[in-house]
């Protein structure tokens, strides 16, 4: 796992272990990042399930509750069974766009 600060987001990388010891890392570590938009990128691993995807769903949904921004890299995993609840984008750039909207949005309240 690799973890790169960049103002107020933090970019967690993950090239080898699965997803699920990925999440456990991640709640082990949130007190460190909760203040932080958390970008997850996923671009090293194979395919992702949906049994899979869905272990981050506690995680973001705390995130978001906290009023920062989730978001999962990878575009190797089917949108279809994404649920909505997350934010899953092909790139790292597509991911910043997305934390600047949703910065936005919340700077107008919406």
């Amino acid at each position: 796992m690799i973890i790169d600060q960049n103002e107020n987001t933090t970019i967690i990388t993950q090239e080898k272990v699965s997803v699920i010891e990925l999440v456990k890392k991640l709640q082990a570590l949130y007190p460190k990042y909760k203040n932080n938009n958390i970008i997850v990128a996923l671009t090293g691993l194979s395919a992702i399930t949906q049994t899979e995807i869905v272990e981050f769903l506690q995680i973001s949904n705390t995130h978001k509750a906290s009023k920062h921004s989730f978001v999962i890299v990878s575009s190797k995993i089917d949108l279809d069974i994404v649920p909505d609840q997350l934010v899953v984008v092909p790139s790292i750039q597509e991911a910043h766009d997305i934390i600047e909207m949703e910065v936005m949005e919340r700077d107008l309240g919406l």
